[in-house]
């Protein structure tokens, strides 16, 4: 039968299926793949399987959309240096993930810590409740790791806001003695903080957790340390200090104690060369010279460390986007030779401003429901400081004591100093046997200091043989079996060219961290590159080896006994990226700019000079430190009235009160109380007192007592700086009518609504109202302005906005002096704002210096807590310098003239 079937026939009904090479395909599509663990704030681990080619950005985006997190730019990824447990006191081992980097290239471990990166100036920027809820958990593990110190009373609120959050208003059925004792709240928590915390506890009544979380935040942001990236230095005198990084610039510190504050806003540059650091100000209107600082830090790694954080932290918080990698090259110079030097490093984020428009201008997301974390339960004992989980912690204890041996051996050699006496300089090169390919005259040099006379000179080369750049995100040690041996023979000089990094005491592996081209180590072949982790040296295996034993086997290698031959075995690096070594490659950057404002024009005008200090105030920060000191009830001022069992309930929220002695007091009623306040505002030179009467936004059953209020004080204007309701809350009772339509508010009030219309940016609200007083027929006109797109404990989208609308306001005011009645929901944040601009934008126009501080203090001194938040604060004294800087407001001829 087979004989008669033809040759194409059987060709065509054959078939084969290679089992083994299908197998074989398999296995190299898993091989292709790479697991990311990532450890969240609330202790929790998820896995990632990403391509082993994949970039840092590639794991973020993953990690956001399953966190389903909106506002992200806020946080970042964090891993471990070889896998080591971070810790408070060994903060150099902790490194961001780069966006732009390979994740395998970054790999120490596998683990991966998802952290607040940059700490917003005020919670009340964020706009989800969900994204205050990672800040709110970031700060709670900064307390109990130490890393945020808190004076005992702070730590005992801070704790009771938790405890609210979690366990709900307080019952006394509910919540025996020791309810909380077996909470972990705080450092050092013992059972005399615990009642404390339990006393604190019962006053949140009502307050939900969001609630609860938001007060956390209020007070958290006060804190000296919030947002400080604190890196350890020296000064000249070998000092130990600690510089501080911050959203507003540099601070200094010594014994934690603040010795200096350096504003973004009077840095002209910042640099960094070798272990020294170096802050160049700008030049005051009396100086001849330029000042420059330099700090002596632990580790190259520890520097460069330090200024990658300046950069990211300028950039994130001070400019309007980040600025292009192609145009910052433009911040490196050359020096002589073909090479490009100074770090590629830039930031590649979005900026907070960036951020907030985005989120401002996207569709606003359903209320999120999310399970919240609860706090850690234990036995009495301290409170332990590694919250990672019981994985993790089993993974990476066998590298804990590398970790502390890290940091005992990093100071046991002391930082060169920053300065020498003028001197040519020694090559750029980090010494060990790398001959000098590239020696830059001292008229050249890289520090960029010129300007001050000294040139920066390295120290002798054998004292700093291998002290060398530390781990960086360029290199991934080799997962593949890639064991080679190299052969290679000394020059004239005796050096190698190449450099090493590592050690057993580091707690990392020995790693090449240098090649120099046209050496025997670049022409060696195999080639030796960057990041080839060394097995052994010359037969001997280093693996246990401390750092200076493989130093000094690498010397060793020139004696005569092997014939200035090293034979090196090696683990070569993987192939992803690069199939070579980098080549003409300086990690040292010479210059970084910030880029610099024009300076400012010294003034013997009050007025000029209360603006230019103003603008100095905000540049630095230092105007949100004042502002936080500031009190916000006025001492020994009573507020009894508003605490009566009568009248509490007319109060909308139960800490905003009217002062006694100021509070307005209804005549025609049976009853007198209002939660309202008399504010006058004098301005100096003019002859003219605004006034107002602040107030919250009525509830349903104050409307009467809103009306009386107008009605008697004989108010022609009310300005409503709120929404009906926000975010699913009342902010304010509907106290007017319908188009057209007539409202009895009481037996002796009618209202009708007369007309309604917007203005032409569709901003702001107009409303004609017509009061009617029962009792003696007597009509008046009454305008209502509405400005509701500002949110709660927010700010409006831009200054102008803002700036329109005290316009409107003031227009409509001309010539009257009845006071105006003001009200947002509160009556005290939006409120305040408005009185403060409107009486700052009337001091220009008089000619008068403008304090906004002095300001805020009068209205508090009248009505407390006006201008709620540092956020509202500093966005009004914004908007004040942008109407004097633009000439939006200018002063009257009539009183530029005196």
């Amino acid at each position: 039968m087979i004989e008669g079937v033809s040759r194409r026939t059987l060709a065509g009904s054959s078939g084969t299926y290679n089992v083994r090479a299908t197998e074989l395909a398999v296995d190299r599509g898993r091989l292709k793949s790479i697991n990311a663990t990532v450890v969240f704030l609330d202790d929790t681990q998820h896995c990632f399987k990403l391509d082993k080619r994949a970039k840092g950005e590639a794991l973020l985006e993953a990690v956001f959309q399953h966190l389903e997190l909106i506002e992200k730019d806020y946080f970042g990824l964090q891993f471990t240096e070889n896998g080591v447990i971070p810790s408070v006191t060994n903060t150099d081992i902790l490194r961001w993930l780069n966006p732009k980097k390979s994740i395998k290239k970054q790999m120490r471990g596998g683990f991966f810590y998802f952290c607040v990166k940059f700490y917003v100036s005020d919670p009340s920027k964020l706009q989800e409740e969900y994204t205050r809820y990672h800040l709110y958990l970031q700060l709670r593990k900064d307390i109990l790791h130490g890393k945020l110190f808190v004076s005992p009373s702070t730590a005992c609120l801070l704790a009771s806001y938790t405890v609210q959050s979690e366990l709900g208003d307080y019952h006394p059925e509910e919540h025996k003695p020791g309810y909380i004792s077996g909470m972990v709240l705080i450092p050092g928590q013992t059972e005399q903080l615990e009642n404390q915390i339990s006393e604190l506890h019962k006053l949140h009544k009502g307050q939900s957790p969001a609630d609860a979380e938001f007060n956390f935040l209020d007070h958290g942001k006060r804190l000296d340390m919030y947002g400080v990236d604190l890196h350890k230095a020296k000064d000249s005198a070998d000092k130990e200090l600690d510089i501080g990084v911050t959203c507003n610039g540099l601070v200094v510190f010594q014994n934690n104690i603040r010795i200096n504050t350096l504003s973004w806003a009077k840095i002209v540059k910042i640099s960094f060369k070798r272990r020294h650091f170096f802050v160049q100000l700008r030049r005051e209107m009396s100086e001849n010279y330029d000042t420059v600082l330099g700090f002596n830090m632990m580790t190259y790694r520890s520097s460069k460390h330090l200024w990658k954080s300046c950069v990211e932290h300028h950039s994130f918080f001070r400019l309007n986007q980040p600025v292009c990698p192609s145009n910052n090259r433009g911040f490196r110079r050359l020096l002589p030779g073909p090479f490009l030097l100074g770090s590629r490093f830039s930031y590649s984020g979005r900026t907070e401003i960036q951020t907030i428009e985005e989120s401002r201008m996207s569709q606003p997301r359903p209320h999120r429901t999310f399970l919240r974390f609860k706090s850690k339960y234990c036995s009495k004992q301290p409170v332990n400081n590694n919250t990672e989980s019981k994985s993790s912690k089993s993974i990476l204890k066998s590298s804990a004591k590398g970790s502390h041996d890290n940091k005992v051996k990093s100071v046991d050699k002391e930082p060169r100093p920053a300065w020498g006496p003028t001197s040519s300089l020694v090559s750029d090169d980090e010494g060990g046997f790398i001959s000098s390919a590239v020696r830059p005259s001292s008229s050249s040099s890289g520090t960029g200091l010129a300007a001050t006379g000294r040139n920066y000179v390295d120290d002798d080369m054998s004292s700093s043989i291998y002290d060398i750049p530390a781990y960086d995100t360029e290199s991934s040690l080799g997962c593949e079996n890639n064991v080679v041996c190299i052969h290679m023979n000394a020059d004239e000089e005796g050096r190698f060219g190449f450099n090493v990094r590592g050690g057993s005491d580091l707690g990392l592996p020995i790693v090449v961290s240098r090649v120099v081209p046209n050496t025997a180590a670049f022409r060696s072949q195999p080639k030796l590159c960057e990041g080839d982790q060394v097995l052994m040296i010359n037969g001997q295996e280093v693996s246990e080896m401390v750092h200076d034993d493989v130093v000094n086997l690498i010397r060793a290698a020139r004696d005569v006994e092997h014939d200035g031959k090293l034979v090196l075995t090696v683990q070569q690096k993987g192939d992803d990226d690069d199939d070579e070594c980098l080549k003409e490659k300086e990690e040292e950057p010479l210059f970084q700019y910030i880029p610099e404002s024009p300076p400012s024009v010294m003034s013997s005008d009050p007025l000029v000079q209360s603006i230019l200090l103003l603008g100095d105030g905000l540049a630095s920060g230092s105007l949100l430190t004042q502002f936080e000191q500031l009190y916000r009830h006025k001492p020994e001022t009573s507020m009894d009235n508003a605490r009566t069992t009568q009248n509490i309930h007319k109060n909308r929220y139960r800490d905003i009160a009217p002062y006694d002695i100021t509070r307005y007091i209804i005549k025609n009623q049976d009853h007198d109380y209002i939660n309202a306040n008399y504010i006058n505002m004098e301005i100096p030179g003019s002859g003219i007192i605004n006034r107002y009467i602040a107030t919250q936004g009525p509830l349903q059953t104050t409307i009467s007592d809103f009306w009386c209020m107008v009605l008697e004080s004989r108010s022609t204007l009310i300005v409503m700086v709120t929404a009906l309701v926000e975010k699913g809350r009342q902010k304010c009772a509907k106290y007017w009518p319908p188009i057209n339509e007539t409202l009895e508010v009481n037996s002796n009030i009618s209202l009708k609504m007369v007309s309604e219309e917007t203005d032409t940016s569709n901003i702001i609200v107009y409303r004609q109202i017509e009061l009617t007083e029962i009792s003696t027929n007597e009509t008046r006109s009454v305008t209502q302005l509405q400005y509701s797109l500002w949110p709660d404990h927010g700010v409006p989208d831009d200054s102008d906005r803002l700036l329109n609308l005290v316009g409107a306001v003031r227009k409509e005011r001309a010539g009257v002096v009845e006071p105006v009645v003001i009200h947002c929901s509160a009556g005290i944040g939006r409120t305040g704002v408005i009185i403060l601009l409107e009486t700052a934008l009337c001091l220009i126009e008089a000619g008068q210096p403008v304090y906004p501080l002095e300001i805020v203090r009068q209205m508090r001194d009248q009505r407390a807590m006006m201008v709620q938040t540092s956020n509202q604060y500093k966005f009004v004294c914004s908007c004040i310098h942008y109407a004097f800087t633009q000439g939006i407001v200018k002063p009257l001829p009539e009183y530029s003239q005196q």
